[in-house]
Parts: structure tokens; C-alpha cells; sequence
């Protein structure tokens, strides 16, 4: 974009100038809030959050206890009120790093929205979060639900926050990812370690299982034995 001149006595530009100062001013007077999604917000502990989303906190999802607690709490927001009503999001996961909120994803139900384009999307998303980020070429993020690449189509973030617009390998099935960066490092160093433990004890835990079994199958025979035993006859 070429650079506004303006002539000596053209007042006119000047007061359009003036303008688009003003409007640079409130656009950063009110820039865009992402460290929340609706009424969630990043850092808040599990027992609110699950009061917030009227879920019971004992629902919570178990990822792992060590090296660090991470704990998954699913919300259905179509489940919630006396009167049914129209919405996007068919499920939102939250992710808590030792019982703080790190991330929020938000699976939207397909049938909702069903037709609407990655710039709908991106047009929707970018009202509450302001001008998005759009790669030049879909970039690839960690493998999904089932080892498979997502694609991250456009990314709302600051220093503290970032929200990915991500598309499902598999139809068009899209979702929005939201993170707090400085749990979401700190998670995945936790999550990488507790693979690495159970990579190590798995041939332990494994003998255990086996003894277990065979302690259970024993008893049986045992309470069998003493039923079937009185009453044989040879």
C-alpha cells in the first residue's frame, strides 16, 4: 500500500488521516481477549471450570498422574439448559496441568455446520479474536486421535496465548484448538516423560497383571473345589 500524501491546503486528507488515527487507537484500545474462550478462561482451576460448564468435577479424565497430574474434562454445551437450542460446538475438552486450565478444544458438530467454508471459519473466529494469521500452505500439526496429521488453516496468538483453526484429515470436519503456551510447554515435557515411564515399567506391570490373573483363577477353582468336592461320586 502506497503511503498517504497530503497537500499543503488539502484539509480534507488531513481530517482523513485524523480518522484513521483515531480508529488505529481504538482497535488497540480494544484488542482482542485470548485468554478466554466464551466465559472460560486460561488458568482457571478444574473444580470451576467444571462448575462453570455444570459438569461434575469426578468426570475429569485421568491422562496421567506423574510425572505431572493432567486431567481432561469433556463439556457438551448442547446438553445444557431446559430448552434445547441451536449450537456449533458439539464438545469442548479441557486439558488442566496439575489442576490448571492450559487447553480448550472445541470439536464442532458437523452437521451444524455443515457447508461453511475455511473462510467462514476464519471470518467468525477472527470477530472475537481479531486478524488471524493464515499460512501460505496448510501447516501440518501433531498427529490426531489416531496418528494421523492435522492441518492448522489460519492462528490467533499473542506472547501468553494462541488459538489454531485446525481441519480433520477426514471430511471437513473442523476444530479450534486454544492453548496457555507457558502450561502447554510444560505439559508436553510432562507428557513426554510419563510415555517414557510407562515405556520402562510396562514389562513390570505386565508380570503383575499375569500374577493377578492367575491369584484370581486360582481362588475360583478353590470355591469350586469346595461346592463340587461333598458332592462327587466316583
Amino acid at each position: 500500500m502506497q503511503p498517504v500524501v497530503c497537500g499543503r491546503n488539502s484539509v480534507w486528507c488531513r481530517v482523513a488521516l485524523t480518522s484513521l488515527a483515531v480508529l488505529g487507537g481504538l482497535a488497540a484500545a480494544t484488542a482482542a481477549d485470548l485468554s478466554r474462550y466464551r466465559d472460560f478462561q486460561f488458568g482457571t482451576g478444574l473444580a470451576a471450570v467444571a462448575k462453570q460448564a455444570e459438569v461434575n468435577p469426578s468426570e475429569a479424565k485421568l491422562i496421567h498422574r506423574r510425572p505431572a497430574l493432567i486431567q481432561d474434562l469433556e463439556w457438551r454445551p448442547q446438553s445444557l439448559g431446559s430448552t434445547p437450542r441451536q449450537e456449533s460446538a458439539q464438545d469442548v475438552v479441557f486439558t488442566f496441568y496439575e489442576g490448571e486450565l492450559f487447553r480448550i478444544v472445541v470439536n464442532y458438530d458437523r452437521y451444524e455446520t455443515e457447508g461453511l467454508t475455511t473462510n467462514d471459519f476464519v471470518e467468525a473466529i477472527s470477530a472475537m479474536y481479531g486478524v488471524a494469521a493464515l499460512p501460505a500452505i496448510a501447516a501440518k500439526t501433531a498427529p490426531g486421535s489416531y496418528g494421523d496429521q492435522e492441518e492448522v488453516l489460519a492462528q490467533w496468538q499473542d506472547s501468553l496465548y494462541r488459538f489454531d483453526l485446525i481441519r480433520s484429515p477426514y471430511g471437513r470436519g473442523f476444530k479450534l484448538s486454544g492453548v496457555l503456551k507457558g502450561l502447554e510447554a510444560r505439559a508436553e515435557t510432562a507428557n513426554a516423560e510419563a510415555a517414557r515411564l510407562d515405556e520402562k515399567e510396562a514389562p513390570q506391570r505386565e508380570a503383575e497383571r499375569v500374577a493377578r490373573a492367575s491369584d484370581t483363577e486360582q481362588a475360583r477353582l478353590e470355591k469350586a473345589r469346595l461346592v463340587n468336592k461333598p458332592k462327587f461320586r466316583p
